[in-house]
């Protein structure tokens, strides 16, 4: 597939997964020590960010097939904090589970179907995907600096 050229919907689907890409190669190889390690006055970790972002898939994504009296999957910085479980390893791979059931779920709609969410009378997948893409690329910045913070790493891979 050539993005430049692609379709509306692979378009889509093409920036939301380079941003997923961008977060996982960010945390991918840093010490569980160092990913959970707070560098900012707010909850921002390297791990925090995966486990937040697992969470806000769930909420956009898995909505569509929850129903709209399901009951929001972010308890705001609930999303955030960190157990003793929450490894790199563990929280890659569920964000990878969960990245892959959002794909699974947005693949049965089109673009223009529409669902109810608590926080709107209702969005349809487009700006589902739009708010997706700013959300992830939002926080893969976040990851950017982070990660340099941490161990000098920078770039989009590093």
């Amino acid at each position: 597939m050539q993005a430049g050229t692609a379709g509306e919907r692979e378009v889509l689907e093409a920036f939301l997964d380079f941003y997923r890409d961008v977060l996982v190669h960010k945390v991918r190889g840093v010490p569980d020590q160092d990913a959970g390690r707070r560098l900012l006055p707010s909850l921002t970790t390297l791990a925090g960010l995966v486990k937040h972002l697992t969470v806000v898939e769930r909420d956009w994504f898995h909505r569509l097939t929850d129903g709209p009296g399901a009951p929001p999957a972010d308890d705001g910085d609930e999303s955030w904090i960190l157990t003793d479980t929450d490894t790199v390893e563990v929280l890659l791979a569920e964000y990878d589970r969960t990245c892959s059931r959002s794909r699974t779920i947005a693949a049965g709609y089109g673009l223009d179907d529409v669902v109810a969410h608590p926080n709107m009378p209702q969005v349809s997948l487009r700006w589902i995907y739009v708010h997706m893409i700013e959300e992830t690329a939002r926080h893969a910045g976040h990851a950017d600096i982070v990660r340099e913070l941490t161990d000098g790493a920078t770039g989009v891979y590093g």
